[in-house]
């Protein structure tokens, strides 16, 4: 409850008796500083590593690994230059999952949506496997040798007719860095300066 203090101030003639207002009068300033200190000592004192210990899987509760067999190789995502730290799950070849990595002095156990769906290049069921062409409003598989006989004989025709400015390479954020150098690199060859990125478009 809260209680009231008459303060000794005089009131000049006013007629009201200046009050102030305190939870408990009898706690003063000196003794709440010290119950304070006491209690971020305390706290302190229960985040030591003497109070506290590292949490670990428990033992004995039958639990199997998902995976057995596989081992977790470091490795770095390739979305972008800056390079965060993958801890990939891999067995017989094939990647099963990805941990963040948490002492990558990089990411520093982070990274970013393109670097938390990496897999899905790999893994994803929606991921192309074969090119595909559109014929009458529908998407139709095609090999591999048409898909790339068609699009050069397509790119050559315009080179010839219009020249190699008349082609423009737009980037993606989901491509690689690998893939973006690549990309670059056939620019170059191709001889046109027309290069960008669709984060700036």
């Amino acid at each position: 409850m809260a209680r009231c203090k008459i303060g000794k101030t005089p009131d000049y003639g006013s007629g009201v008796s200046s009050r102030r207002v305190t939870l408990n009068p009898k706690v003063a300033r000196r003794s709440f500083l010290k119950l304070s200190a006491a209690t971020a000592a305390l706290t302190g004192a229960a985040m030591t590593a003497k109070m506290t210990r590292k949490a670990t899987a428990a033992a004995g509760t039958g639990k199997k690994n998902a995976h057995p067999g596989s081992q977790m190789i470091r490795s770095v995502c390739t979305h972008c230059a800056v390079g965060c730290g993958i801890n990939a799950e891999v067995q017989n070849g094939v990647w099963l999952r990805q941990e963040i990595a948490q002492d990558h002095p990089v990411s520093r156990g982070g990274y970013c949506c393109k670097g938390a769906s990496a897999i899905d290049m790999v893994t994803s069921e929606k991921r192309l496997k074969n090119p595909m062409k559109k014929v009458g409003g529908k998407w139709q598989k095609i090999s591999w040798d048409q898909a790339l006989d068609e699009i050069s004989n397509k790119l050559l025709s315009i080179r010839e007719k219009d020249g190699p400015d008349a082609m423009h390479l737009n980037g993606s954020a989901k491509v690689s860095t690998e893939m973006a150098y690549l990309q670059r690199k056939f620019a170059a060859f191709w001889g046109s300066n027309n290069v960008d990125h669709q984060a700036r478009i």
